[in-house]
């Protein structure tokens, strides 16, 4: 039998724009994360380390998909930013160091914020006809 949610979630994905899934990939970063400091604090190792690396996996594929090639110092500095990640999230997993996994959740909200205002100014100009 097929799980309707698992259906209306692939539907999701599959009918989202570029930025959409962006976002998507931000927000269940950020969801793993949280789970990941609520399992330290209850001291649930394999659960920790389960949502470490889910979180894990969605900054390596960031990573992967930048383009260097394009957006002058952005890509470079993601990329500083996401190598940052990656060593707090080993950090974490290894040790169990909950402020590490903070860490981590204070640069994705940032981040995602960030990309929230840029797609929406993106999207407003493209309704505007490209007028500011």
């Amino acid at each position: 039998m097929t799980n309707p949610y698992k259906k209306y979630q692939q539907t999701a994905i599959m009918s989202a724009s570029k930025e959409q899934v962006l976002l998507m990939l931000y927000e269940g970063a950020i969801r793993f994360t949280k789970m990941a400091i609520q399992a330290a604090e209850e001291g649930n190792v394999p659960e920790r380390g389960k949502n470490i690396l889910r979180a894990y996996d969605i900054i390596l594929e960031f990573q992967a998909s930048l383009n260097h090639s394009v957006g002058g110092d952005l890509p470079k500095q993601l990329d500083q930013l996401y190598v940052y990640l990656l060593e707090q999230y080993t950090k974490a997993n290894v040790s169990g160091d909950i402020n590490a996994l903070k860490s981590c959740l204070k640069i994705l909200d940032n981040l995602y914020e960030g990309w929230v205002h840029v797609i929406k100014n993106k999207n407003d100009n493209d309704q505007n006809g490209g007028a500011a």
